[in-house]
């Protein structure tokens, strides 16, 4: 996949407050709890998800279906990619390999639901842009490969969904910011806590892992 990735900006003004949450990876009924202890309320508020919705956890077809809620909005993460090339018989054992057995376990019905869900997630942004009070967030699932951002311009999508190279070099103290927006949202690696950087935020804290899930306001 070398593609350019796809950007989605969201008007942050329409909500009253916004959430982003880390890799959910089938782990809904953590996300429900998260969810109810913040008093989320799906008539005004806007949850964004930096990816990664399903494998591994206990509930990956349901938390796939989020993707047509009009409270939540999502970037694709390589977990989705994943399945989005297995379900056309690519790389399936690369799938297999990171937690879709779920999929191959499915009755005939949810199998169905779970393949036209994963057709849908082919139309997932790699990168969500949003207007907020406190300035221009951009999510994308592992990193935004850039040091500058602008809205539409070309990059890579495969780096956008796998790459883990800015991370490693902020670990090894070579940090770099980010230019042309106020803060980045990233999840894909897993942290013990959330990790920042500069204006980066890696909130990926590992729930499906026996860590925790990671929801945090942003308005």
């Amino acid at each position: 996949m070398s593609d350019r990735a796809k950007y989605q900006r969201i008007d942050g003004s329409q909500y009253r407050r916004v959430f982003v949450v880390g890799d959910i990876h089938g782990c809904l009924q953590q996300l429900n709890q998260a969810l109810s202890a913040q008093h989320f309320c799906e008539n005004e508020d806007l949850l964004l998800s930096v990816g990664d919705l399903i494998d591994r956890g206990e509930d990956s077809l349901s938390c796939l279906a989020l993707i047509n809620q009009p409270w939540f909005a999502c970037v694709r993460g390589n977990h989705e990619q994943m399945a989005i090339e297995a379900v056309r018989g690519q790389n399936v054992e690369r799938w297999l390999r990171n937690g879709g057995d779920w999929f191959y376990k499915l009755t005939s019905a949810d199998e169905a639901r779970a393949r036209e869900l994963i057709t849908q997630a082919e139309q997932l942004p790699h990168i969500i842009e949003i207007d907020t009070r406190e300035g221009l967030t951009v999510i994308a699932h592992a990193d935004y490969p850039l040091t500058h951002y602008s809205s539409g311009q070309a990059v890579d999508a495969y780096e956008v969904i796998w790459s883990r190279q800015r991370l490693e070099d902020s670990k090894a103290g070579s940090v770099q910011p980010i230019d042309g927006a106020q803060r980045f949202f990233f999840g894909h690696t897993p942290v013990e806590n959330v990790q920042q950087f500069a204006n980066q935020f890696y909130i990926d804290t590992g729930a499906v892992f026996e860590g925790k899930l990671t929801l945090l306001q942003i308005q």
